[in-house]
């Protein structure tokens, strides 16, 4: 057809790629196939698809599999594809990771081809799609999350602009000598504003720092 809607399938089981690829209606024209993280990102560049379908758990995503989705949506931007996740997960975790890192719609692993193919033409258009189950879910998650960024941006306000700077470096694993070298401070004064830091947000180490600011998505 000459309008139909180019799109890439992404799934690390081959049987599910097969099985969908054969399930989607004539207005779909599946131009590519990846099992992984980078398979993916360089097919969606060669390919240039309308729509990814996309798997959100996936290998080759730097060691978590469940950020696979995100990954890949961030490392083929630009990219005028839109991405619509496919997905056997209805996990909070799941839809506001991907979502939050750009896909227009999160459709679970049970709808039908049917299901699957009117989710891709809206997407194509510029729609957001949602299983109907997952639908009220998604705005809870997300009014969730809104009470989350509100909550973390309350406790960073604790915090001066400095003291914020040596948090994030320390919180992503960076020693005292490197954070001084980084901000042109002296060693002691980042150890002051480490002890500062602490004591604010009520934390008893570094570990602690490094979860803290992992879970507020601060890194």
């Amino acid at each position: 057809m000459a309008d139909s809607i180019r799109v890439v399938i992404v799934d690390d089981h081959s049987i599910f790629r097969s099985g969908l690829r054969a399930d989607l209606d004539a207005s779909v024209d599946v131009v590519g196939e990846a099992a992984d993280v980078p398979s993916a990102i360089a097919v969606i560049g060669e390919t240039q698809p309308d729509v990814v379908l996309l798997d959100v758990h996936l290998p080759g995503g730097g060691g978590d599999d469940a950020a696979g989705g995100e990954a890949v949506i961030r490392g083929s931007s630009p990219t005028a594809a839109r991405f619509l996740a496919l997905s056997v997960s209805d996990a909070a975790a799941d839809v506001v990771r991907v979502i939050r890192a750009g896909a227009r719609g999160y459709i679970t692993k049970g709808s039908s081809g049917v299901e699957v193919s009117s989710a891709v033409r809206a997407v194509a258009d510029g729609d957001a799609v949602f299983s109907p189950r997952l639908a009220g879910f998604v705005l809870d998650a997300f009014g969730a999350v809104a009470g989350e960024t509100a909550t973390a941006t309350d406790e960073l306000d604790r915090l001066s602009a400095r003291e914020q700077e040596v948090m994030r470096l320390i919180a992503r694993g960076y020693a005292y000598k490197e954070v001084a070298s980084e901000l042109f401070i002296s060693i002691k004064t980042v150890e002051t504003h480490v002890s500062s830091v602490l004591r604010k947000l009520q934390l008893s180490s570094r570990h602690e720092l490094t979860a803290w600011a992992s879970e507020r998505r601060l890194l």
